[in-house]
């Protein structure tokens, strides 16, 4: 019998991803408290990313989420989350499996975790066609098209902290 040797960058990985996965079921359950919040990067481009084709025209590699003030239905699956948000007036269900997240970071604790790619990725679902784009109707902003929502916009988080 052969014995491998310990992975333990897999083991790292596990652990990390283990913490986001935590803090994200304490909000889905608790909220989060004061300035509390998550600045997630991830992969747009993996399989099992679940966002609208004009996100992820926009974002064709990356892109950071901001989960604070603004957020929905957030939901956390043993390899994934979703959550609801807004961009531009638009509101959408976002599904980011956690082997897609490079960063997930709480700055108002001075807290980062960079999660070196690799581990679960062969193990995420395909991305479902492009016409099976979710949304959250109880959310729902305005609902223009792709043609007729333009360019997209930069909005300063600023605007939407607590005074």
């Amino acid at each position: 019998m052969s014995v491998e040797p310990i992975d333990y960058l897999d083991l790292t990985r596990k652990a990390l991803r283990g913490v986001m996965s935590e803090s994200l079921s304490y909000a889905a359950e608790n909220g989060l408290a004061g300035e509390q919040h998550f600045y997630i990067t991830f992969r747009t481009n993996l399989r099992g990313v679940v966002i609208p084709g004009w996100l992820q025209e926009q974002y064709p590699e990356e892109m950071t989420i901001v989960i604070q003030h603004e957020y929905w239905d957030l939901a956390v699956m043993p390899d994934r989350f979703s959550v609801g948000l807004s961009f531009s007036g638009r509101t959408v269900t976002l599904v980011v499996p956690f082997a897609s997240v490079k960063t997930f970071a709480d700055p108002s604790v001075n807290f980062q975790l960079d999660i070196p790619p690799g581990g679960l990725d062969q193990e995420v679902e395909p991305m479902p066609p492009a016409s099976e784009e979710k949304t959250d109707p109880s959310h729902s902003g305005d609902s223009l098209s792709d043609s007729e929502a333009g360019e997209g916009t930069v909005v300063s988080l600023d605007a939407f902290r607590k005074k």
